[in-house]
């Protein structure tokens, strides 16, 4: 089951570098259309005018796909980040204590978050939904990809808070640990 899940969090972590690496291509391609634009008509040349229609919205659809598909990476290497402060206060029952607590919470908050992200995907298929801009994209897609991103926090959440409540130390505390060993 490790496998899987480390599978399912990688999986999603390398498709959203990949939208980020999709913004950076629309936006350059974007930009060297807009320069040889410049260079036509410096050069007494008709420009061609050329365009992506609709960049902002595509550029906005892949942030968030972006943003939430690596959520559940970045919480398992310990890339959120976290107010330790209170936890250096008390001993390892506080602390184990407290990260199981607050791993609740999250999971609560991420439940919350999947469920009215999915609620709103419904919506928008329902009622057959589009973007405004010149190209209609269904947004039941966009905000199908954040459902799953949030899905997928909520399952690494679980994953984190069953380790931490087996009396291991999760994911991101190993690697936390890890860092503060290597820094000194």
């Amino acid at each position: 089951m490790r496998k899987v899940l480390d599978g399912l969090y990688s999986a999603a972590l390398t498709i959203a570098c990949l939208a980020m690496v999709a913004i950076a291509a629309l936006v350059l391609v974007q930009i060297l259309g807009r320069v040889l634009d410049r260079a036509m008509i410096i050069a007494g040349a008709v420009p061609y005018g050329f365009s992506i229609p609709s960049l902002s919205d595509f550029g906005g659809f892949l942030f968030v796909a972006s943003a939430t598909l690596a959520l559940p990476a970045t919480l398992r290497s310990g890339g959120h980040v976290r107010v330790s402060l209170l936890l250096g206060v008390g001993g390892p029952r506080l602390q184990r204590g407290l990260g199981i607590a607050v791993l609740s919470v999250a999971l609560g908050l991420a439940g919350f978050a999947t469920w009215h992200a999915g609620a709103q995907a419904l919506d928008s298929w329902q009622f057959a939904a589009v973007s405004f801009g010149m190209v209609q994209v269904p947004l039941w897609i966009p905000q199908g990809v954040m459902t799953l991103g949030f899905a997928l926090l909520l399952i690494a959440l679980a994953d984190e808070l069953v380790t931490a409540l087996r009396g291991q130390d999760p994911a991101f505390q190993r690697a936390e640990d890890a860092r503060s060993m290597g820094g000194h």
